[in-house]
């Protein structure tokens, strides 16, 4: 899966704003990408059955490309996932 061309993080309206090469373009709320969270350890917790609800006013502090995806940092001190191109795109 190819990176996206551009990568928005409106955090007033508290959303990812993603434009991909082939000009789709998806808004995925920072709750949901919190919620979303593909680290082992969020994985792990809702394979037990354990789902944490996330609050609409977490927010998307920072994003750092890794090649693969882009590792998202969120203002509940969560910065574990790294978040894989195809996965973002199946999340909207």
């Amino acid at each position: 899966m190819n990176a996206p061309s551009a990568l928005r993080n409106v955090r007033a309206a508290g959303e990812l704003r993603i434009e991909w090469p082939d000009g789709a373009r998806q808004q995925l709320s920072h709750a949901r990408l919190r919620a979303a969270c593909p680290c082992a350890q969020c994985r792990a917790a809702r394979l037990r059955g354990h789902i944490d609800v996330v609050g609409e006013g977490v927010r998307l502090r920072e994003m750092v490309p890794q090649g693969y995806g882009v590792q998202l940092s969120f203002d509940d001190g969560h910065e574990r996932g790294i978040y894989p191109w195809g996965y973002l795109r199946e999340l909207a």
